[in-house]
C-alpha cells in the first residue's frame, strides 16, 4: 500500500481523540491506558477489555459510518487499505498512523459455497476465508493491532523491548511476521512436536527466537506468563485484549460484504475462545451505533478431544471446565484451559448461540468433502464444517438460514494433514474420500486405459 495520506485522512477527528481504555470485564472500577503494560484487572485478576466510549462515536450516524468504511475498502491511503485499519475509529483511534504495523490484512474473501451448501442442505452457505491473509490465518487481524500499539509504546519511551507468545502455530507466525516488519524482537514458545512443519518454519524464517518446550500449549502458556511478568517483554497471547480489537473486525467485514446485512448464523472453530469473544464484541458495537439491528447466533465449534467449552455448555455454563487436551488433527485448538472463557460465555448467551463438538473422523471427512467442491480446508475449518452438518441434521440451522463458517487458516499450512488423509494413513481415520495419485507407465496406451476405466466409453 502507498503511504500517501490525503488531507481527508491526515487530520485527527473527534473519534481519534476519544479515551479508549482498558477496563475490567468483571465490572471492577477503574480505567487504564491501553499503552500501559497490563493484561489483567489489578483488583480481581480478571480479564480486561478495551472499552470504546459510545458518545464520541455517535457524532456520526449509521449511514455515515457505512459510507466511510465502504469508501476505504482497498484504498491506497495509509493505513485505511487494511481490513482492520479501514475501521480505525472502532479499533484504536488514538494510534498515530506512523506507528501502524500493517501488511494489508483483512479484506478476505466471503466465498459463496454454492455446491457444498446444496450438498449439506443450506444453499445460503458462505465461508469467510480468513486464511487468505499475510501469514495464512485470522491471527494477523489481532496481531496488527497489538504490534502497532507496542510500536507506539516503544516510540513514547516504554521499557518494553520485545514481544512474546505461547502458540500452537498460527499465533506465533503472525507475531513473528508483524514483529519482524516493525523491527521488534519476538520470542515464541511452542509445544515440541505438536505443530505442523509449515507452522514451525514461519517464525523461524521471520527471525523470531523460537523455543520448543517439552510440554503442551497450556504448559507453554504458564511459562510465557511467568516470563512476561517482567514488563520488558510484552505478552501477545489472546488474554491480551488488544488482539480482540483486530479480530472483531471479521464480523464487521462480513456485514460490509453483505451490504451491511447480518447473517443468521456464524460458526467458528474455538480453542482459547478469543475469536468468538471478538465476534460478539464487534456486533455489540455495531448494534449500539445502529449500524445493524440484530446479532447473528454464534456457534463455538470444538474438537471432541479438546472440548472444555462444550462440556461447560452442556451443564449450562454453571462452572468453567478445564481438561487435559488430547491430540487432535486441529492442533491450533488443542487447548484444555481456555483463557477467554468468561467473554465467550457472554458471546454464546447473548447471541442465543450454541457450542458443539466434532470427532476426528467427522472433521477429516468434512474437510475432504469441502475440498471436493473446490476449497482447500484446514482441519480447524473441518471442525466448524462438521459442526454445521450436525446442526443442520438436528434442525437447528434451517434451509433458509444464511450461514457463515469462519475458515481460520489456509489449508497450505496443513499439507501433512492433507497428504495423510489421501494416502489413508492418518491414525484412526477412515479416508472415505481419499483420492491418491495413480502411478502409470509413460505411455498413451496406459493413460487411455486408465481414463476409460474412470469415465467409461
Amino acid at each position: 500500500m502507498s503511504t500517501h495520506m490525503s488531507s481527508a485522512t491526515a487530520a485527527p477527528s473527534s473519534t481519534e481523540n476519544q479515551q479508549v481504555h482498558f477496563r475490567c470485564f468483571n465490572g471492577c472500577e477503574g480505567e487504564h491506558s491501553i499503552y500501559d503494560v497490563m493484561y489483567r484487572c489489578p483488583t480481581c485478576d480478571g480479564l480486561l477489555e478495551v472499552h470504546h466510549p459510545r458518545e464520541p462515536l455517535q457524532t456520526k450516524n449509521a449511514y455515515q459510518w457505512k459510507q466511510l468504511f465502504d469508501s476505504r475498502a482497498s484504498t491506497t491511503a495509509w493505513p485505511y487499505g487494511s481490513g482492520v485499519w479501514s475501521m480505525k475509529e472502532w479499533v484504536v483511534p488514538s494510534l498515530r498512523n506512523e506507528n501502524v504495523v500493517s501488511m494489508c490484512e483483512g479484506n478476505t474473501n466471503l466465498f459463496w459455497a454454492d455446491r457444498l451448501g446444496k450438498q449439506l442442505g443450506v444453499p445460503d452457505l458462505w465461508i469467510k476465508l480468513c486464511g487468505n491473509s499475510h501469514t495464512g490465518s485470522f491471527k494477523d487481524l489481532g496481531m496488527t493491532v497489538l504490534v502497532s500499539v507496542v510500536k507506539q509504546m516503544m516510540a513514547d519511551g516504554s521499557p518494553v523491548k520485545a514481544v512474546a507468545c505461547a502458540s500452537t502455530g498460527d499465533t506465533s507466525a503472525a507475531l513473528a511476521a508483524y514483529a519482524a516488519y516493525a523491527g521488534i524482537p519476538a520470542v515464541i514458545f511452542l509445544p515440541q512436536g505438536k505443530v505442523s512443519t509449515a507452522q514451525l518454519i514461519q517464525p523461524v524464517a521471520n527471525g523470531a527466537h523460537v523455543l520448543a518446550l517439552d510440554t503442551d500449549f497450556d504448559g507453554c502458556m504458564k511459562i510465557v506468563q511467568e516470563v512476561t511478568a517482567d514488563q520488558s517483554i510484552y505478552l501477545a497471547n489472546s488474554m491480551n485484549s488488544l488482539r480482540i480489537e483486530g479480530q472483531k473486525t471479521v464480523g464487521m467485514e462480513i456485514c460490509r460484504q453483505f451490504d451491511w446485512e447480518v447473517p443468521d448464523w456464524i460458526i467458528i472453530p474455538v480453542g482459547n475462545l478469543g475469536n468468538i469473544s471478538a465476534l460478539h464484541k464487534g456486533f455489540k458495537l455495531m448494534m449500539d451505533l445502529g449500524v445493524v439491528s440484530k446479532m447473528p447466533r454464534l456457534v463455538a465449534a470444538q474438537a471432541e478431544t479438546a472440548n472444555p467449552f462444550y462440556q461447560s455448555f452442556k451443564d449450562q455454563f454453571k462452572e468453567k471446565v478445564s481438561v487435559k487436551a488430547q491430540d487432535t488433527l486441529a492442533n491450533a485448538i488443542r487447548i484444555g484451559d481456555p483463557v477467554s472463557y468468561a467473554k465467550a460465555v457472554s458471546a454464546v448467551k447473548e447471541s442465543g448461540g450454541l457450542v458443539e463438538q466434532a470427532s476426528e473422523q467427522e472433521l477429516a471427512e468434512a474437510a475432504a468433502q469441502a475440498d471436493l467442491t473446490g476449497m482447500f480446508t484446514c482441519p480447524h475449518t473441518g471442525v466448524a464444517l462438521a459442526v454445521l452438518k450436525k446442526l443442520v441434521a438436528q434442525g437447528q440451522i434451517k434451509k433458509s438460514d444464511r450461514t457463515v463458517v469462519v475458515s481460520t487458516a489456509h489449508g497450505l499450512k496443513f499439507t501433512d494433514f492433507k497428504v495423510g488423509y489421501h494416502d489413508s494413513n492418518l491414525p484412526g481415520i477412515t479416508s472415505e474420500m481419499a483420492n491418491p495419485a495413480t502411478n502409470l507407465p509413460a505411455t498413451a496406451e496406459a493413460v487411455k486405459e486408465e481414463i476409460k476405466k474412470r469415465f467409461g466409453g
